[in-house]
């Protein structure tokens, strides 16, 4: 692939992984289940770092594609990299609005296949003026087709929103067509020009579907199902790819509706989202604190956490085999029945750019934002911050705190400080009282393996063999300068022990405190075993049970669980 188009593609997909959690606030079409950015942050990851194989990220895409934004999405992309007639602008958008098209059952106006039409339509008209010129014109054509989608769907009339679909790709066409001509640095202001637009009326009374949400891989020899799809399910987007052919779509039972594909052909892949369950979460009402959280997912924090308390998170990357997921995007099992198995797990960082992007849609969106970083010691990221923060900050509404943390720690300062958030709007406040919530926390994170950090390089392989073979089973601590082993023990029981002692240590039995039980792939004995024991010694507590980060999951492999708490402060 060109390198400039690589380059442009990968611009596109961080801008929309930086307003990936406002397209999620305002998906209200197809269904309100609040997941079009997840989805597309998820489908589009392939062209984060596209590579020269253009088949391969063509079978990547469809692979990734999950529901009926991220599917079409990926279609639409999948016409970009033909190589057979054109790889101009106005080529590639009108070969892949034709393959979204096709793709697409029951197509709908006010959506993104409608944007996909304006952005032919634009570029047929305007790609031979001067380059920034030609970009300008485009994206305001642009913008008021997704201003349109409001008085085109019923749903979004209702609840006075654009479609997030259709401004999710416009917001990847921002990045897209600026970084074609060299303009990286200024990009469309979304939450200026859409800000009638991302949020949902106040007194929406949505109509709320059940079912799930079903995205399957199949090897099919029916070379078009769709109308035998149409009558099974709503909402059928389908992609065929050689012998294998994508499905997504809506159904009622998802036992009956997989046992019905399996007539198709055999299915190579398949995820599942319960819409009932995404629908009851999406109508949760969302606050508006005037200082807003923000922190990185090597802490501890669910998106449904960030999602009632606020928090803006900032995702690396788990890359497992070859493929690549935001943290948070990820299903434990996904994650620890592979490694298990012994696929290869590694982390790595979202591109500067990409943080940028984040940091700029945060402040675009919030009087104030506090973000509290993983420790510096841990990741580069609060250099990166601190570089972006002196040249575009001049105002001082991100604040930023090395925490020194990860993992639970990390997550413990996040949520308490956000629960304070709702109530307080003093940032000077907060930042104290995140301060000494660091400081009053603690952790301890028991490993069952070491064979996991000597496969990511810290520690030796010869000494991880040697203690595993004798059952040896370390306990660490993350602080400011690492992670310090404090400890070891020989049985699962004796580690449960270990974090009642130290917590008897620092905690008072009668005081309120908070506490953080953190899982991998052992979720049933913490929830069966641990729980009832920390419960019965600290009635007081208030015990959250959440995944451990998977930065730190990756790391310390399947079988690790984790500790962490904190006093209740005044």
């Amino acid at each position: 692939m060109d390198v400039k188009w690589a380059r442009a593609l990968s611009v596109g997909f961080a801008r929309v992984a930086a307003w990936s959690d406002v397209l999620d606030r305002i998906n209200v079409f197809p269904v309100p289940d609040g997941d079009t950015g997840r989805n597309l942050v998820i489908s589009l990851t392939p062209i984060r770092d596209p590579g020269s194989d253009l088949r391969a990220l063509t079978k990547e895409l469809l692979l990734a594609a999950r529901g009926n934004s991220g599917n079409i999405a990926s279609r639409f992309l999948s016409g970009f990299f033909a190589t057979n007639d054109g790889n101009g602008v106005v080529a590639r958008f009108s070969r892949g609005r034709d393959l979204a098209y096709k793709a697409v059952y029951e197509a709908k106006p006010g959506t993104m296949l409608s944007l996909f039409d304006a952005a032919v339509e634009s570029l047929e008209k305007h790609h031979d003026r001067p380059g920034t010129e030609w970009v300008t014109a485009v994206l305001t054509d642009l913008e008021t087709s997704v201003l349109s989608t409001t008085e085109q769907l019923p749903e979004l009339r209702s609840a006075g929103v654009v479609d997030a679909g259709a401004l999710g790709m416009f917001i990847f066409c921002d990045g897209l067509f600026n970084s074609l001509i060299g303009q990286e640095s200024s990009f469309w202001p979304i939450a200026e020009r859409f800000k009638d637009s991302l949020n949902i009326n106040p007194d929406w009374q949505g109509s709320f579907s059940h079912g799930y949400c079903l995205d399957v891989v199949i090897e099919a020899e029916d070379p078009d199902p769709v109308d035998t799809l149409s009558r099974l399910g709503r909402e059928v987007v389908t992609i065929r790819d050689g012998e294998l052919l994508k499905i997504h779509m809506h159904a009622d039972s998802e036992f009956e509706m997989i046992e019905a594909l399996k007539s198709l052909g055999h299915i190579v892949h398949s995820s599942v989202d319960d819409m009932g369950e995404q629908a009851r979460t999406f109508t949760t009402k969302r606050p508006r604190q005037k200082v807003h959280i923000m922190t990185d997912a090597a802490g501890s924090v669910t998106r449904a956490d960030a999602r009632e308390l606020g928090i803006l998170l900032l995702d690396s990357y788990i890359n497992l085999a070859s493929i690549s997921v935001p943290e948070t995007r990820l299903d434990p099992a996904d994650l620890y029945r592979p490694m298990r198995q012994g696929v290869p797990a590694s982390t790595s960082q979202a591109s500067v750019f990409e943080r940028h992007q984040h940091y700029e849609k945060s402040l675009s969106m919030s009087d104030y934002v506090l973000y509290l970083c993983v420790g510096s010691v841990y990741t580069g990221n609060y250099e990166v911050v601190m570089d972006w923060k002196r040249g575009n900050d001049s105002h001082g509404k991100l604040i930023v705190i090395d925490t020194g943390t990860a993992s639970g720690r990390l997550g413990l300062s996040a949520l308490l400080t956000a629960r304070r958030a709702m109530v307080e709007t003093e940032p000077d406040i907060l930042v104290d009282f995140a301060h000494r919530t660091i400081q009053a926390s603690h952790e301890y994170i028991f490993l069952d393996k070491l064979h996991y950090l000597a496969a990511g390089g810290r520690m030796s392989k010869a000494g991880a063999f040697m203690a595993d073979m004798f059952g040896v089973k370390p306990i660490v601590t993350p602080a400011a300068d690492g992670a310090a082993k404090v400890g070891v023990v020989r049985k699962p029981k004796d580690q449960v022990g270990f974090a009642l002692q130290k917590m008897r240590e620092d905690l008072s039995l009668r005081d309120e405190a908070t506490i953080l039980l953190q899982y991998t792939d052992n979720q049933d004995r913490l929830i069966s075993e641990v729980q009832p024991r920390i419960e019965s010694q600290f009635p007081m507590a208030e015990v959250l049970v959440r995944p451990l980060s998977f930065t730190t999951g990756v790391h310390c492999g399947p079988g690790t669980w984790a500790i962490a708490y904190v006093p209740t402060l005044d």
